[in-house]
């Protein structure tokens, strides 16, 4: 089965490198599948896993945020953050949910950057929670 490099980079270090059977990532308009030989372009990512297909197995890595750029026999992840399951703080990341949620759910007065952040930081725990494999 032929193969293409797979790279993903957040701005403090190179997470994955390595030859990849299949990816699936999830863009602006929705998930993407991507196989060696794909036709180049470039898109923003949504906070969500990006699943590895290599040698039989899959892996999952959870996204935050970025692009990704689909080359001829390469594809580059760049990442606002990335993490492997097995990097994964899990008491970290539900306590992070908790805090998103109890500030979604707080009657006080709620401005709208605030709001957004708070969606975008239980975006990020619950995708780092589904990533780890220890769902709510």
């Amino acid at each position: 089965m032929s193969t293409f490099l797979l790279e993903i980079v957040t701005p403090e270090r190179l997470i994955f490198s390595e030859q990849v059977n299949s990816l699936v990532v999830r863009g602006v308009e929705g998930e993407l599948g991507i196989l060696p030989g794909h036709v180049p372009f470039v898109t923003p990512l949504q906070i969500a896993p990006v699943s590895i297909k290599t040698d039989g197995k899959e892996l999952k890595i959870a996204v935050a945020g970025g692009f990704v750029e689909v080359r001829k026999e390469k594809v580059v992840i760049l990442a606002e953050s990335a993490e492997l399951a097995s990097e994964i703080d899990v008491i970290r990341a539900k306590a992070a949910l908790e805090r998103a949620e109890t500030r979604l759910t707080s009657s006080g007065s709620r401005d709208q950057y605030d709001h957004r952040r708070a969606e975008i930081a239980l975006q990020k725990a619950m995708n780092r929670l589904k990533v780890s494999g220890k769902n709510l």
